[in-house]
């Protein structure tokens, strides 16, 4: 490309990200408010303009490039500070604005399909999420929460606990073989799905520490897909590409509505991480807003309930 003339325009670069992240055209257009098509030009139109593809297509499937991986993660950082600089204005001019920082997994699969419910039940505040696997300061950043996953020590004096997390193996209702899964043993003739942080911060994410908390040797799987991301993992599973690890509570939602299922519905298939959990972090200066205390009590009193209920249905099992 030459020039601001070969900029890719947003319109393409924001298609090009939601197809990305979802791992599909369909579900990006959904969300785009695009059809399934159009989003499929406009990728098409963004890789004619690189010049290189961005995507591999499968008959049932969808998987990036290693240039799509790289070009993913610049645009999804390039798109997250053009939201920045417009929330930055907003808080200038005074509007009622909670920022909220939290992993791109968390906001995605949990956070972002919550805020239905804060919005009918407090229209008059507008919350924006920024989401980053980076751990930011909240006061130079002006944050005025933050969603963690880590161990206590680590989120640091003041913390609010809001949920634990357990890791099960999920798939599609659909996958062929499903009825032959009923122990570990029997993944033998599955492809794995296994997601591989770069940075290795969540190993018990990983099909070797599972296996291991199951005192089990890993079998021969008929193969294994490897994700840089989690969230193209999960898609790849919704897809029927294998058996994934999912992490309750944030796959809750795509249980209780047959998108994936657990093929081992006994609790003991599941590993907690019990040093643990989703914290949440406000600095001194926001505590003392009505909207953040407002938000902060929702969302409070949702994880409490989203808890209960999980409590409960361990102990009728």
């Amino acid at each position: 490309m030459n020039g601001s003339r070969d900029l890719p325009s947003l319109d393409l670069l924001k298609a090009f990200e939601a197809a990305a992240r979802h791992l599909s055209f369909t579900r990006a257009g959904a969300e785009l408010f695009l059809s399934q098509s159009a989003v499929s030009r406009q990728i098409q139109q963004l890789e004619t303009q690189l010049g290189l593809p961005l995507f591999i297509r499968r008959t049932r499937a969808l998987l990036l490039t290693e240039a799509g991986q790289r070009y993913f993660r610049d645009v999804s950082q390039a798109l997250h500070q053009l939201r920045e600089a417009g929330i930055s204005l907003r808080n200038v001019r005074g509007d009622r604005v909670v920022t909220v920082t939290t992993a791109m997994t968390f906001a995605s699969l949990w956070l972002v399909p919550q805020l239905a419910d804060f919005q009918q039940r407090h229209p008059d505040i507008a919350v924006h999420v920024a989401a980053d696997n980076s751990v930011l300061d909240l006061e130079r950043e002006r944050m005025d929460v933050a969603i963690r996953y880590s161990t206590r020590r680590l989120a640091g004096p003041g913390a609010l606990r809001l949920l634990g997390e357990r890791v099960l193996p999920v798939c599609s209702p659909k996958l062929p073989g499903l009825k032959k899964l009923r122990t570990p043993g029997d993944l033998k003739g599955f492809v794995l799905l296994n997601f591989e942080d770069p940075q290795q911060l969540t190993p018990w994410l990983t099909w070797p520490v599972w296996f291991e908390a199951m005192r089990t040797s890993p079998p021969a799987a008929k193969g294994m897909l490897r994700f840089s991301h989690y969230d193209m993992m999960l898609r790849a599973a919704l897809n029927g590409q294998g058996v994934g690890l999912g992490r309750l509570p944030l796959i809750s939602s795509m249980l209780e509505d047959g998108s994936l299922v657990a093929p081992f519905a006994d609790r003991r298939y599941s590993t907690p991480t019990p040093d643990r959990a989703y914290w949440l972090i406000s600095p001194p200066a926001a505590r003392e807003r009505p909207e953040v205390q407002t938000f902060v009590q929702w969302i409070r009193a949702r994880t409490a309930a989203l808890e209960a209920s999980a409590a409960g249905k361990a102990a009728s099992k």
